[in-house]
């Protein structure tokens, strides 16, 4: 296709296998995109956003309420989507009182899908399925275990839920909206490959940048900025501000070549979508 940005055809220089990436405006139309963008990767921790999504859902359904209790005793929905029910990373050990510290916990993320499938009687991965994949014909998008890192996708289908993000159908926006705004201001925390930040600020399942140095996206992203990274050399960003998501899927676990390339990758981005 006829690419408006033509910085995404820099992945070729990325030190992986394969990668694809695209982006995607904010009124759902696509800006560009490279690579094989119909191929399946692991996504790792950008499964956390699609599984937030899916438990905002239940919530406007009626099914859960954001501060109803869950996870560890004391803790809620809420802060299980925020990575301050006081859960570790990848144990079910509780390390901090619910909403005082940020800790990024896989575990929560587990206990959210418990959450869910028992107030609804549906397994959560059918749930997601239901309530997120089949209404944005995210065809090849499947959870093939836990909700906080097992998600396999591809390009072409997490542009689809870029776009919803950005232009909700399946929440109201107003949702949307508190899922990136910050909860629980001023948590300091570490943020998984960056170290410690003050503050380390979320919001409901998606991390926002705000002021963090050093940070996955770009110098030039704007503190609105928010999305996910994962593990499995992938990450998904909305900036508010360019009126632009972009998604970019590797098969080479996340380092030091991630750090290096991905800030550089998105300001020329963003370098584009301004000079289109």
């Amino acid at each position: 296709m006829q690419s408006s940005v033509p910085s995404l055809a820099s992945i070729e220089n990325w030190p992986v296998p394969t990668a694809a990436a695209a982006v995607v405006r904010a009124d759902g139309t696509l800006a560009g995109s490279y690579g094989p963008t119909g191929r399946r990767f692991p996504l790792a921790s950008v499964t956390k956003p699609l599984a937030a999504y899916a438990v905002l859902v239940a919530y406007e359904e009626g099914a859960i309420d954001l501060d109803e209790p869950a996870g560890p005793q004391g803790a809620t929905v809420r802060h299980l989507l925020a990575h301050t029910s006081g859960l570790a990373f990848d144990e079910n050990r509780v390390m901090a009182a619910p909403g005082t510290r940020r800790i990024y916990s896989n575990t929560g993320f587990e206990a959210l899908g418990d959450h869910l499938a028992k107030a609804t009687d549906i397994p959560f991965a059918e749930y997601l399925h239901q309530a997120v994949l089949e209404p944005l014909g995210m065809t090849s998008t499947t959870l093939e275990g836990s909700p906080a890192k097992d998600g396999v996708s591809t390009v072409d289908d997490l542009v689809r839920f870029a776009a919803e993000v950005q232009a909700p159908r399946l929440l109201d926006p107003r949702t949307v909206l508190e899922a990136m705004s910050v909860a629980y201001p001023g948590l300091t925390g570490i943020l998984p490959g960056y170290g410690h930040q003050k503050p380390n600020d979320w919001g409901l399942g998606f991390e926002i940048r705000d002021g963090k140095s050093p940070h996955w996206t770009g110098a030039g992203s704007s503190p609105r900025t928010f999305g996910h990274f994962g593990q499995s050399g992938t990450f998904l960003w909305v900036d508010p501000d360019a009126r632009a998501a972009c998604v970019a899927l590797t098969d080479r676990p996340f380092g030091p070549w991630a750090v290096e390339a991905w800030p550089p990758f998105t300001d020329a981005v963003l370098a584009d979508l301004r000079a289109g």
